[in-house]
């Protein structure tokens, strides 16, 4: 799975207007009905936050990954939004998240959404790639910067694996 495959231009949202969790996660799931991506937006949400009250998923070093998995989602897709300001996520590390990914997958898909969160976590241990991640302006930039991160970690693994 490559990242750019569940990641749309159309699904991203460059600034955030929302200043704390509950505006941020409902201004992402306002996008994910209006892209067709959700169909029943209080369903997800009441996933969202499901997930949520078990455990932040603001992870840390300024990163939130929400994610669900049920039956009022149509399609695997990765939402990137980011936040100049900084929003309080409750994240592990107590510090403002200013990238977001939310992750979605239908009911009964394979393990995609899992795959997602493996994925961008292991790309997003890269403190350079998050900081161009913050300083990007279109979504195509967002787009290019994971393109060329994967490919980075592609052949990082190639020589790991033959040495």
């Amino acid at each position: 799975m490559r990242i750019k495959d569940i990641l749309s231009p159309e699904s991203m949202i460059m600034e955030l207007k929302a200043k704390n969790k509950e505006d941020a996660i409902k201004e992402m799931a306002d996008l994910e009905v209006a892209t067709s991506i959700v169909n029943d937006e209080d369903a997800f949400i009441k996933s969202i936050w499901d997930r949520e009250n078990e455990s932040t998923t603001g992870i840390g070093g300024g990163i939130a990954m929400p994610h669900a998995r049920n039956k009022s989602i149509n399609k695997a897709r990765v939402l990137f939004a980011k936040s100049k300001e900084g929003i309080d996520y409750n994240s592990l590390d107590g510090q403002p998240v200013h990238l977001f990914f939310m992750i979605t997958a239908p009911a009964g898909a394979d393990n995609t959404h899992l795959q997602a969160l493996a994925k961008l976590s292991g790309l997003l241990i890269d403190p350079e790639l998050v900081e161009k991640l913050k300083a990007a302006k279109t979504p195509e930039e967002v787009i290019d910067l994971f393109e060329k991160a994967e490919t980075k970690k592609d052949e990082e693994d190639k020589k790991a694996a033959e040495s």
